[in-house]
């Protein structure tokens, strides 16, 4: 049999085996069409709880640092709880089902409506969170989901589901809202998926996110992360690193949003460096570092193993005996250059960081606008400081759609109950990532708006009110 029956063959049976779940979402999802706001939010609410649960996510969090090697157990029992229960403190006052806004002086009535199937590309470094997240703003918006894991990934969310089904059951809500991609999941089934739903979501690899793009599907994808903090001259340097060592060490730095390089003002230097010292930081020697680059990357490609492992475990694999290493919390390797063939200057997934010592603000911007341009471009960046001009700047020049100032920058950029970014685990970059939104991905990407438009006063200017203030100035264009 040729190759080219095989590859059909192939897609034959992912069109099949998506066809079959659609079938059955396309029904749960016309009978969950029909609830009321109340009845919807006791479905997210039981779908929230399926992970919350305290037995549950302790199991779930264990299966997941088992099965993908990735992270620790005891962040990603908290993380999978922030995260849900933040999500659930966004959701609790929205409105996403029938009328959900009047503006009366316009006109106007908005109505909600279910965008119908979701497709959800979930990633391995968050196998529980990510799809408990897409799936609560997917249910709030009145839709049903079908879950596409990455190998990796796929027990855990066998078993997430298992969860969300008793929940379901409990309500009395039809089981096939929620669905996930038959194991062993595959690139054709998953990209079946992205052909026959009716919208496509997709964290994780920026392959899958260019392939949601060219599906024909309306898609929504982010991108990949690169995180530059700068610290300046202003900075309360010990609070500094305590937030960038929590930060940097949580879940083993399996978040995107984790920091991966730090722009430090020369005057502040060597006491910025001492502050993340004492928060567990060890900086490398050159020769140090030079072993750690050739551990880390294998033919220009992060090693899997290292992704998500703890410090000492990448210094042990990196052959790096010296006793500090042993309990060090996260590496540092001073760097100065950017681009590919200086990899610690990209992401690192891995409590890795690249420090960067520059003269001055001015130094550090163009420094950290460097390393966006390498990769990372529209994710975020962060600051600590107390001179609002620099905070200004950043947000004024800086390719980034979110400033993270003074906070945990992993904790932060996902939302956090200290500040009032949407609670999610996937950030939109904008056209600078080329992406098709520039926030955090929360429940009013799920849905469609109607909106009734009715009959206003006139409100219609005159030429001279429109071009008097520009036709005194200039005059008569000359013909």
């Amino acid at each position: 049999m040729s190759n080219m029956t095989l590859q059909q063959d192939a897609s034959s049976e992912a069109q099949d085996i998506v066809a079959g779940l659609m079938e059955r979402a396309r029904t749960a999802q016309e009978q969950f069409a029909r609830y009321t706001q109340e009845e919807v939010d006791e479905v997210v609410t039981a779908v929230a709880w399926a992970l919350v649960h305290p037995g549950r996510n302790e199991a779930i969090s264990r299966m997941a640092v088992e099965t993908t090697g990735l992270g620790n157990v005891n962040d990603k029992i908290t993380k999978n709880q922030r995260k849900t229960m933040g999500l659930l403190r966004d959701l609790r006052q929205a409105k996403s089902v029938g009328v959900i806004q009047e503006l009366p002086e316009l006109g106007l009535v908005e109505i909600a409506r279910p965008v119908g199937v979701v497709g959800a590309v979930v990633p391995s470094t968050n196998p529980a969170a990510t799809p408990t997240n897409k799936t609560i703003n997917a249910l709030k918006g009145g839709n049903a989901i079908i879950l596409a894991p990455s190998p990796k990934g796929q027990q855990v969310c066998a078993e997430l589901l298992e969860y969300m089904h008793a929940e379901l059951d409990r309500v009395g809500a039809p089981r096939d809202l929620i669905q996930q991609l038959p194991a062993p999941v595959s690139k054709a089934t998953t990209y079946e998926l992205m052909n026959q739903v009716d919208l496509v979501v997709v964290t994780g690899s920026q392959n899958n996110v260019r392939s949601a793009y060219s599906s024909g599907t309306p898609a929504i994808g982010v991108g990949a992360g690169n995180v530059p903090v700068i610290i300046d001259d202003s900075a309360d340097l010990k609070e500094a690193a305590r937030k960038i060592a929590a930060s940097k060490t949580f879940d083993y730095a399996t978040s995107c949003s984790s920091e991966n390089s730090l722009v430090i003002l020369d005057g502040v230097y060597d006491s910025a460096i001492a502050a993340l010292e004492q928060s567990g930081g060890a900086m490398l020697t050159a020769e140090e570092k030079q072993q750690l680059e050739a551990a880390m990357w294998e033919e220009g490609n992060l090693s899997r193993h290292v992704i998500a492992r703890s410090a000492p475990e990448i210094a042990r694999l990196a052959g790096l005996t010296r006793p500090a290493l042993e309990n060090a919390a996260f590496l540092m390797v001073a760097e100065d250059q950017v681009g590919k063939e200086h990899p610690f200057s990209g992401e690192k997934l891995s409590p890795v960081l690249a420090v960067y010592r520059v003269e001055d603000f001015d130094a550090a911007f163009t420094q950290t606008h460097r390393l966006l341009d390498h990769q990372g471009k529209g994710h975020s960046c962060g600051i600590h400081t107390e001179d609002e001009s620099h905070i200004q700047r950043l947000g004024l020049e800086m390719p980034v759609c979110r400033v993270i100032v003074n906070q945990a920058h992993a904790f932060a950029c996902g939302g956090n109950f200290d500040n009032g970014l949407p609670f999610s685990l996937s950030m939109g970059c904008g056209t600078w990532g080329e992406n098709s939104i520039s926030e955090n991905l929360n429940y009013r990407h799920y849905l469609n708006i109607t909106r009734i438009a009715r009959t206003i006063p006139v409100d219609e200017p005159s030429m001279d009110e429109l071009f008097g203030g520009y036709l005194s100035r200039y005059g008569l264009a000359s013909s």
